[in-house]
């Protein structure tokens, strides 16, 4: 019998020009395996082609609510946004596929897993970081590092599969590189290529319009946390996936959540992609709405802190490590309190504020207000202001002392 790989498993042009490759330079036998975020349409016909192309089967695993519960929320929860503008979309799911393609590799007994991941992204170290966490035992291989794979472009590819018997509607055309789930799309290539260059939205768009076609009227909307979890939207309780699948139409539809970046890749170099995260961006913003009601002064600033760390510790792929788990742990114990109603607009590319209420607000008014109440006293400050200020002071008469102030 034949030693069985793994293979990670899109439908696209590099996907379908690795399975006639991997049968023809290892004598593999090929099980493909797609892994359902929530790419939706680019699922259809998947099967039939994985078989027309020389698979021996294809596994399609649904993972959307596992996806959405164990992966997206603790993303959530941290606020874990990369470089300031990235919510990890790409890189929040790829540990889960990693997950999927082990689980898989164990059932078909399989001795590697092989994905098209190319040698200069991120994608690359998310996979095999995740496959050597949970299967260090099995071989991985990287068709684009590998020295038998000699194809260079899209042209070369599709000339491969025709002379494989595989002749597929692939357009040798130039398109962005994309990345779709239920979390967001991202965008590179083409226009985007060169940072000078505004992208071209009403060729690049999927999940919404720009703010200037977003409507004239603003939309309110309500959402439900419990501990830190969303819980309904209008007053309609849903689960996680539900909640973010009503986000994005709603937030598509007002212009909401586009992000052009050039982040900083793992590998070193800068890449420039445009990114939307319609749904994401809205619960992002209506759950830290309530963590300013909710978490006292010093958690807030070092669950800041630890939101950054999260947010490095997803992009570099490190998912499956205890830092991960460590800093989730911390991360887990601040949501405690964070339940409550947000309410807020959109309009043209904003969420505004329209109120927030929690049974556990620390925000008092009675201290908070411009008018003197009973449980602050402004005169204590003058006694803090002395304290907190006195090194600041002693330092300046130092220096006056010394004729340089």
């Amino acid at each position: 019998m034949k030693e069985k790989v793994i293979l990670a498993y899109s439908g696209g042009l590099d996907t379908t020009a690795i399975i006639p490759w991997l049968k023809e330079n290892f004598n593999y036998e090929v099980v493909c395996v797609c892994i359902d975020c929530g790419q939706e349409e680019e699922l259809d016909g998947l099967e039939e082609r994985a078989k027309f192309c020389g698979a021996e089967k294809l596994y399609i695993l649904d993972v959307i609510d596992e996806f959405c519960d164990e992966y997206i929320v603790p993303c959530v929860q941290a606020h874990a946004v990369y470089e300031n503008k990235y919510l990890l979309g790409t890189s929040m799911a790829r540990p889960l596929i990693a997950k999927k393609l082990v689980e898989i590799a164990r059932k078909e007994g399989a001795v590697a897993i092989c994905h098209g991941a190319t040698g200069k992204g991120n994608d690359q170290i998310r996979f095999e970081l995740g496959i050597k966490a949970l299967a260090p035992d099995l071989k991985i291989i990287a068709a684009w590092r590998n020295d038998k794979w000699t194809l260079d472009s899209r042209e070369s590819e599709i000339e491969y599969c025709k002379a494989h018997g595989i002749d597929l509607p692939f357009s040798a055309d130039s398109s962005y590189s994309r990345d779709r789930n239920i979390w967001h799309i991202s965008h590179e290539g083409l226009e985007l290529e060169d940072p000078a260059n505004e992208p071209n939205f009403e060729h690049l768009l999927v999940l919404g319009v720009t703010p200037e076609k977003a409507p004239e009227e603003g939309e309110y909307v309500t959402m439900t946390f419990e501990k830190g979890v969303p819980t309904s939207v209008n007053g309609k309780k849903m689960k996680v996936s539900d909640i973010i699948r009503e986000l994005n139409k709603l937030g598509g539809k007002h212009g909401i959540g586009i992000v052009d970046i050039v982040e900083n890749r793992v590998v070193g170099m800068k890449s420039r992609g445009v990114y939307e995260t319609p749904g994401g961006t809205i619960l992002y913003e209506a759950h830290q709405q309530l963590e300013e009601l909710s978490l006292d002064r010093d958690a807030y600033a070092v669950k800041k802190d630890m939101g950054n760390k999260f947010a490095q510790i997803v992009y570099e792929g490190k998912w499956f490590s205890p830092l991960r788990e460590a800093v989730q742990a911390f991360i887990e114990s601040t949501q405690k309190y964070v339940t409550g109603e947000v309410k807020f607009k959109l309009y043209k590319g904003n969420i505004i504020k329209a109120g927030t209420t929690s049974p556990y607000s620390l925000y008092n008014e009675s201290i908070a207000s411009f008018t003197t109440g009973d449980l602050y006293d402004h005169h204590d400050a003058e006694g803090f202001i002395n304290l907190f200020g006195l090194s600041t002071k002693v330092r300046a008469m130092k220096m006056q002392e010394r004729g340089e102030l």
